[in-house]
C-alpha cells in the first residue's frame, strides 16, 4: 500500500495559539519512569572500538565549518524514471546480507529510484573499523514481471544506497521481520511486535509550518556497528547535513514488544538555528469522527494517529485531540523539561477503520522521553490540510525557547519509544473517544462528547471543567456508560463570530485536583 515520505508544501497562512503548562493541581509522575517491555534502560557496553559518536561528531563539525552542497546522482539505466509499482520489485537479495551468519538481525542495502535519488554512504563497523558498503547492482533482484527485458543495471552517474533496513525474529519463530528502516531525507520508521508501519520519526525539522517554506536536512553518512552473537541492540552512526546546520547522531536501536530507540544528537549550526524542531515525529490525520465535515468515505476514521500526548515538567498530563483543517494551524504547548510527548494511536480496535487492507488500528505510537535538562521551550504541534491518506500532514517536535547558536557544540539525548501505546505512567483517567456534531437544539453550535476511562471513578464521580479561548460553552454534563466502560463528557459549544477556538476540558475531584488527563481540541470554521 502506498505510504507518504515527505510533507506537502503548505500555502494557508498559519492560526497560532498557545497552551501554557502551570503546575497547578497536577498529578506527579515516578522519575526516570520505564515503558513496560522496554528492556533494560541502558544498552549494553559497546566492545572497544577506535570508531564512535566522537569521530562522528568531529566529521560533522568540520562538514559545519564548509559551504553545505547537497549530494545529488543522476539515475540511470533501469533506475531511471520508476514508478511506484516499479520501485517496489526492486529487493535486495538476502543471501548478500552485510550481516549473515549472525542469529538475531539482518540488513537490506535499499536501491536508488523514484523519490530516492540523493546517495547516501553507509559503512559496517566492524572491529572499530568501518568498511564501506559499496553500491552494487548485483546485490538486487529485479522482479521479471516489472522488468520483462532483463535490468539495466548500468552504474554511471555515481548513484548510491538510499538507505537501509533492519531485521530481526520480531512476530513469528525463524522469520525475519523488518522492524526498522532509514530512508530519504532524515525519515526513519520502526515498528514494535503485532504493529505495522506507519508514523515516522525524523532526525530535525527546520522551519516546519513556516511561509518561507521547510528546510529538508539530510542523513549522508552512515555507520552500522555490527552486532555481537547474543547482543539485543544495534548501534547506529549517522552524519546530518542542510544548509543550516550539521549534526552527528547516534541511535540504539532494542526491537521487541516494545522498540527503544537510544538518541543522543550533537548538532554544529552553521547560523543561529531558530524555529528548529528536536524530536520530530511525522504522522497522518485525514478525519475521525470528531471531524469528518465533508468527507465522504465508508470508514469511520483514517488516520496513524488521532492525538499528541503530552506530559509535562510541572506534572500535568494532557491530550491534544488532532483535527483536520481548511487551513495550516500551529499549536505551541509551553513548558520546561518536558518529561515526555508523542503521536500516538489511541484506536487499536478494526471497528474504529473497518479497513482490512491499510490496517489503521496496528499503527504504532511514538514517544519522546527526554534525557538531561531540555530547559524552556514548547512542545509544536503542526496541522496541515490533507484532502486524502496519502500524505503526511502531522508534525510534532520540541522548540528550545533560545535559538541554538552558530559555531557551537549543542547536545540532547532522548529515548524514542515505539508501541501500540505509550506506558501509562499517571494514575488519571485517559480520553478514550472524542466525537462532535451539529447539535440537534441550535444549527448555529456542535454538540462535543469526549469519552474518559471510567474505571477510576468507582467511589464517586468527579467534577468537569469545561473552557474555551472563544465563544460559548453550554449545558456540560457528566453521564457514567457502565457497560462502555466510559464516563462520557458532553456538551455543546457555540463559536458565536469565533472563525477559531482552543478548547479544553479536565475531571476534577470536589477539591479541585485534577481526575483526568487535560483534553485539549482546536475548532476551526
Amino acid at each position: 500500500m502506498k505510504r507518504r515520505h515527505f510533507l506537502n508544501a503548505a500555502t494557508a497562512l498559519a492560526a497560532g495559539g498557545a497552551f501554557v503548562a502551570t503546575p497547578a493541581q497536577a498529578q506527579t509522575a515516578p522519575a526516570g519512569t520505564a515503558p513496560a517491555g522496554a528492556g533494560t534502560d541502558t544498552p549494553p557496553p559497546a566492545p572497544p572500538t577506535t570508531f564512535g559518536f566522537e569521530e562522528v561528531a568531529a566529521l560533522a563539525a568540520e562538514r559545519a565549518t564548509r559551504v553545505y552542497e547537497q549530494p545529488v546522482a543522476e539515475q540511470v539505466g533501469s533506475f531511471a524514471n520508476l514508478t511506484y509499482d516499479q520501485y517496489r520489485a526492486i529487493r535486495f537479495r538476502r543471501d548478500r546480507d552485510p550481516f549473515a551468519g549472525n542469529p538475531r538481525f539482518g540488513m537490506d542495502l535499499l536501491p536508488p529510484g523514484a523519490i530516492f535519488y540523493e546517495p547516501v554512504n553507509i559503512s559496517i563497523v566492524r572491529d572499530g573499523v568501518p568498511h564501506r558498503l559499496e553500491f552494487d547492482p548485483s546485490m538486487l533482484e529485479f522482479d521479471p514481471s516489472h522488468f520483462p527485458d532483463g535490468a539495466d543495471v548500468q552504474t554511471k552517474g555515481q548513484m548510491g544506497w538510499s538507505g537501509f533496513r533492519l531485521r530481526t525474529i520480531l512476530n513469528r519463530p525463524g522469520v525475519m521481520d523488518e522492524f526498522l528502516v532509514f530512508q530519504g531525507a532524515t525519515y526513519f520508521r520502526a515498528v514494535a511486535r503485532g504493529t505495522i508501519y506507519g508514523l515516522s520519526a525524523r532526525g530535525l525539522a527546520i522551519k516546519t509550518g513556516s511561509p518561507d517554506g521547510e528546510e529538508f536536512p539530510l542523513f549522508t553518512d552512515f555507520w552500522i556497528q555490527e552486532p555481537t552473537d547474543g547482543s539485543d541492540w544495534v548501534r547506529i552512526y549517522a552524519v546530518l547535513d542542510s544548509k543550516s546546520v550539521a549534526g552527528a547522531y547516534q541511535f540504539d536501536v532494542n526491537p521487541g514488544a516494545v522498540t527503544v530507540v537510544r538518541t543522543r544528537v550533537a548538532l554544529f549550526p552553521r547560523v543561529d538555528l531558530q524555529n528548529t524542531g528536536l524530536a520530530p515525529l511525522t504522522s497522518m490525520f485525514w478525519f475521525g469522527p470528531a471531524s469528518r465535515r465533508a468527507v465522504d468515505d465508508y470508514r469511520p476514521a483514517v488516520h496513524d494517529s488521532d492525538g499528541l500526548q503530552m506530559h509535562t515538567g510541572a506534572g500535568q498530563a494532557l491530550w491534544r485531540t488532532l483535527g483536520a483543517h481548511k487551513t495550516l494551524q500551529i499549536s505551541s504547548f509551553v513548558d520546561n523539561n518536558p518529561r515526555g510527548f508523542g503521536l500516538v494511536q489511541r484506536s487499536r480496535d478494526f471497528d474504529a477503520f473497518e479497513d482490512p487492507e491499510a490496517l489503521y488500528h496496528l499503527r504504532p505510537s511514538a514517544w519522546i522521553e527526554p534525557e538531561g535538562n531540555w530547559g524552556e521551550g514548547e512542545v509544536r504541534l503542526v496541522e496541515i490540510p490533507v484532502e486524502n491518506e496519502f500524505n503526511d500532514n502531522i508534525v510534532s517536535c520540541w522548540i528550545p525557547k533560545e535559538p541554538l547558536a552558530r559555531d557551537k557544540r549543542h547536545e540532547f539525548q532522548y529515548r524514542l519509544i515505539f508501541a501500540p501505546l505509550p506506558a501509562n505512567d499517571l494514575p488519571l483517567a485517559k480520553v478514550r473517544q472524542v466525537r462532535s456534531g451539529r447539535s440537534i437544539n441550535s444549527p448555529a453550535a456542535r454538540s462535543v462528547i469526549v469519552d474518559f476511562d471510567l474505571s477510576l471513578f468507582t467511589d464517586a464521580m468527579p467534577e468537569s471543567k469545561v473552557t474555551t479561548s472563544a465563544g460559548t460553552i453550554i449545558h456540560a454534563y457528566l453521564k457514567p456508560l457502565v457497560d462502555q466502560g466510559v464516563l462520557r463528557l458532553a456538551f455543546e459549544f457555540e463559536p458565536g463570530a469565533a472563525t477559531l477556538a482552543d478548547l479544553q476540558a479536565v475531571l476534577t475531584s470536589p477539591e479541585g485536583v485534577a481526575q483526568s488527563e487535560t483534553w485539549l481540541a482546536r475548532w476551526t470554521a
